[in-house]
């Protein structure tokens, strides 16, 4: 009994030492095995935000005019809607031709007034108009208008001249010269003039610019 137990003994030994013997290398291979690591997702690029615009300053100028009507300089007695013709045409004109501001009165300036508003001004030049009859004309109803500009701070004057009316004329004016419409195609014949005046004067501060018709 004792000898078949001891071969009991040494058949369970040596089945379990067989057991281990297939156990141990199954269990190295499976540890000695790696983990095969799904590659990193590339990376979402994050879009680049869009600068944003910068608004543009707006250009702005120095440059300013103040436009005035001499309306009782002479002894004629003229319809207040010609110096109110002149003194729009030739605003009109320095606003088209140059990026100046330009300011207007509809009251009586006199030269004396001019030159002091000029003296008053830092940056303003100050435009000067005056309706006379003209003596060499043969229509008694022709006339000259005459400007001057005085600098600011000092009412030197910057210069002077004169227009005539239909002096810059680019084609034909609707309204007659008849009985009915003659104040208004005086009107805007005097509107030209002043047209022409704020052209020369553009000129002469070499500001001058093509005109657009």
């Amino acid at each position: 009994m004792l000898q078949s137990a001891g071969i009991m003994s040494y058949y369970r030994l040596t089945i379990t030492l067989l057991i281990a013997c297939c156990v141990v290398p199954v269990m190295q291979a499976q540890s000695g095995r790696r983990k095969t690591q799904p590659a990193p997702a590339a990376p979402v690029p994050t879009p680049t935000p869009e600068p944003t615009p910068v608004p543009k300053n707006e250009e702005k100028t120095d440059l300013l005019f103040f436009i005035g009507a001499d309306r009782n300089s002479s002894y004629a007695t003229y319809p207040f809607s010609y110096y109110d013709a002149v003194v729009k045409g030739c605003a009109d004109r320095l606003r088209a031709g140059s990026s100046a501001s330009v300011d207007i009165t509809d009251r009586d300036l006199s030269r004396g007034e001019a030159i002091k508003k000029a003296k008053s001004e830092a940056r303003s030049y100050v435009v000067l108009l005056t309706l006379k009859f003209d003596t060499l004309a043969r229509n008694y109803d022709d006339l000259i208008l005459e400007f001057v500009v005085f600098t600011p701070g000092t009412a030197k004057v910057v210069t002077t001249g004169r227009s005539y009316q239909n002096a810059n004329r680019k084609g034909p004016i609707i309204v007659g010269p008849t009985a009915r419409g003659a104040g208004l195609y005086r009107e805007q014949l005097l509107r030209q003039a002043g047209e022409d005046a704020g052209q020369r004067i553009l000129k002469a501060l070499h500001l001058n610019t093509p005109v657009m018709r």
